[in-house]
């Protein structure tokens, strides 16, 4: 099996406050990997890592066999943080604006072709937004949007999705309809790495489950993750009861 993603040793600090130390795992391609972890575990610098947005201060980062700091086939990932869609759902763009993004690396500086306008109506009808092509981004409910995001991300072709806590904010049954979205992307081989507060959805659609509090306690097949202590262990530990984080942090 090929890895989308291989971490070796990896550690970071910001400061003289350690958020990573000495992590290492891979991601298979195809893989459906849950990261888990109590509020300023570092899941969220661990994902960036991963996808070579950051860099640590030691280790080894590599993208389907390149070092993460010199990949350059971006298209092949889709990336959505909280951040990015809070920002972006007060831009007075519409949906297919939105998704059409998705295209600019392709296109360059060209007009954007026809077959860059049917890879656009493609992932919109892949994630169940067509209907919503022509509204703005800014009107749409949460769950809505996350799915624009990630129609932005298949556009583009992504092989590998990375999510920061998609959910927060979408109503329990939007949430339910996301999931069934992430399963059949991932069935079609598309890899996914979530990072999701709520560990019971996680494990209820993880392949597999990472567990990590600055240091990584266990990644697993979800079946056998639920036999571990490493839940327990990782909120249990110092640094998970000491942590005061908002929503959405680390």
């Amino acid at each position: 099996m090929t890895h989308a993603i291989t971490v070796e040793d990896v550690t970071f600090a910001y400061d003289d406050r350690p958020v990573l130390k000495d992590v290492t795992m891979s991601v298979d391609e195809g893989e459906f990997v849950g990261l888990i972890g109590p509020n300023g575990s570092g899941k969220t610098t661990l994902l960036k890592i991963m996808l070579g947005l950051q860099t640590p201060d030691s280790g080894r980062v590599e993208l389907f066999g390149t070092p993460a700091r010199t990949f350059s086939e971006g298209t092949r990932l889709g990336y959505v943080s909280q951040q990015s869609t809070e920002a972006e759902a007060m831009m007075p763009v519409t949906v297919r604006e939105v998704v059409t993004m998705g295209r600019y690396p392709h296109a360059g500086i060209h007009r954007l072709s026809d077959d860059d306008r049917a890879a656009v109506d493609d992932a919109l009808e892949q994630v169940g937004i067509s209907d919503l092509a022509d509204r703005r981004i800014n009107r749409l409910s949460g769950g809505q949007r996350q799915r624009a995001y990630i129609a932005r991300a298949l556009a583009s072709e992504a092989d590998l999705l990375a999510l920061d806590e998609p959910t927060v904010g979408v109503d329990a049954e939007s949430v339910d309809q996301f999931y069934d979205l992430l399963n059949e992307l991932n069935d079609d081989g598309i890899t996914i790495v979530l990072i999701e507060h709520d560990i019971g959805v996680v494990t209820d659609h993880a392949d597999t489950i990472a567990c990590l509090d600055c240091e990584l306690y266990e990644h697993c097949e979800t079946a056998r993750f639920l036999e571990t202590d490493a839940l327990d262990r990782a909120f249990s530990s110092t640094r998970a009861v000491g942590t005061v984080a908002s929503a959405g942090g680390d």
